[in-house]
């Protein structure tokens, strides 16, 4: 039987069987997943388990627990590859039991056992994998210099094989001032998780043919990549002055706003509650702690009604903030800042429904004169935006309820704007968008 012996043990994580299991242990204890759903492909980081074991760990925590075989996706850092390479070796050895390797799988790419004998972005994931999949077999996969797209195939060939499982394993920015890394790597997270991967840079991650294949494949099929977390060296170190930023995300089979409304309708009516609640001076809004998808950003609108009538509604058209910051501000503006209405008071209050739309990224309508743009409107589905110069107005998708005609949508949003029904000109701008709503009976 053919072992690949470990290279990093007692260097990127503990050597010893049992101090490896209770470093493990540990982590899982501090972790959670907040939704309770499970994935098919995470990305995780391959640093040291003091620096980013914890949030590894963490992002394993949504892998699919019946995961029968396990792909890993990593940049090679020591051998220049061109595509991707597997393995010929039987297992994999780790301080907690060695992993097997699914050779049927891995006999589908060239073989190059060289290229894996220094390489730590494989191994390190390894312990994880047999701590949370005993049974599970492996396919190592490195790559050098290679298209994304051809990560993006495999993932798309496996796809309906429900016991196979993506780890996706990358750092992100390296050796910059603790600012600096911040900073890329919040952009990169905004990169990620919007499906931008046109802008999304190698320097940005070691595994970025990894990150955007898996993000290109979201793309493809109407995924979205959700925050696991992001965190930096110098977390652990103090050391400020050249820190490796770590992110973990996984992939959610479907869109982020209906992910969150399955999942968070109560904390998001909630978060809108105590926004308000604030602005009575009865209540503290603790903001402190919420689950992790409300770092990304996100566009929201606020609805405030008394016996169906409404009673304030601010909100954002384009996602500038992280979701959470958008709520509180949209919650509070509704209640208090809404220029048609007084100030709602606290025995308004008492009697008050609220619903929270999410919108998703608006997209430009291309046409040819208003009747093009009228036939172009899917109603009862889109949200519209329109805008001519100064002049802008939007409607929420929920507005089909009360102007469910076409034309009449239109006219009526025209006037919104500030512009007469009949407006029109070669320069006025659409955009339609959709919106998932949350209300608390949900």
């Amino acid at each position: 039987m053919s072992i690949k012996n470990c290279n990093v043990a007692g260097t990127f994580y503990p050597a010893e069987r049992q101090e490896l299991f209770d470093m493990i242990d540990e982590f899982y204890a501090k972790t959670e997943n907040s939704s309770g759903y499970y994935s098919r492909a995470i990305i995780v980081p391959h640093a040291g388990y003091i620096f980013s074991g914890g949030l590894a760990v963490n992002g394993y925590r949504y892998l699919n627990p019946e995961s029968e075989t396990v792909f890993v996706f990593a940049p090679s850092h020591y051998i220049r590859l061109f595509g991707c390479v597997s393995c010929d070796y039987d297992e994999f050895e780790t301080p907690i039991g060695n992993c097997a390797v699914n050779k049927d799988y891995a006999k589908e790419f060239e073989i190059n056992n060289f290229a894996f004998e220094k390489e730590h972005s494989i191994e390190v994931q390894l312990p994880l994998i047999k701590y949370f999949f005993k049974d599970a077999k492996i396919v190592p996969v490195l790559y050098g210099c290679t298209d994304y797209k051809v990560i993006t195939e495999i993932l798309e060939k496996y796809r309906d094989s429900k016991n196979i499982s993506f780890v996706i394993s990358t750092d992100l920015s390296h050796f910059y001032p603790e600012r600096d890394c911040n900073k890329i790597d919040r952009y990169s997270a905004e990169l990620i998780e919007s499906g931008n991967i046109k802008n999304f840079e190698a320097e940005q991650a070691c595994g970025a043919v990894g990150v955007c294949g898996l993000v290109n494949f979201a793309n493809n099929n109407r995924f979205s990549l959700i925050r696991v977390g992001l965190t930096n060296s110098a977390a652990k170190t103090g050391d400020s002055s050249r820190v490796v930023g770590y992110g973990s995300w996984f992939l959610y089979e479907g869109e982020k706003n209906s992910y969150i409304k399955k999942y968070f309708t109560d904390f998001v009516i909630d978060t809108c509650k105590k926004s308000i609640m604030s602005g009575f001076r009865i209540g503290d809004l603790n903001s402190k702690e919420y689950p992790c998808v409300f770092e990304q950003s996100g566009a929201s609108f606020v609805t405030l009604e008394i016996n169906g009538h409404l009673r304030g509604c601010i909100g954002s058209i384009i996602a500038h903030k992280p979701l959470i910051d958008d709520l509180i501000l949209n919650a509070h503006s509704s209640a208090f800042k809404d220029p048609r209405f007084l100030p709602l008071t606290q025995q308004e209050f008492e009697h008050t429904d609220i619903s929270v739309s999410l919108l998703s990224s608006p997209e430009k309508i291309d046409f040819d004169g208003e009747e093009d743009l009228l036939s172009k409107i899917k109603p009862f589905e889109d949200g519209i935006i329109i805008r001519d110069g100064n002049y802008q107005a939007v409607y929420l998708p929920v507005v089909w309820e009360q102007l469910s005609d076409k034309r009449e949508f239109l006219n009526s949003l025209k006037v919104k704007a500030g512009l007469s029904a009949d407006y029109f000109s070669d320069t006025l701008q659409a955009f339609r968008f959709n919106a998932v709503k949350i209300e608390a009976s949900d």
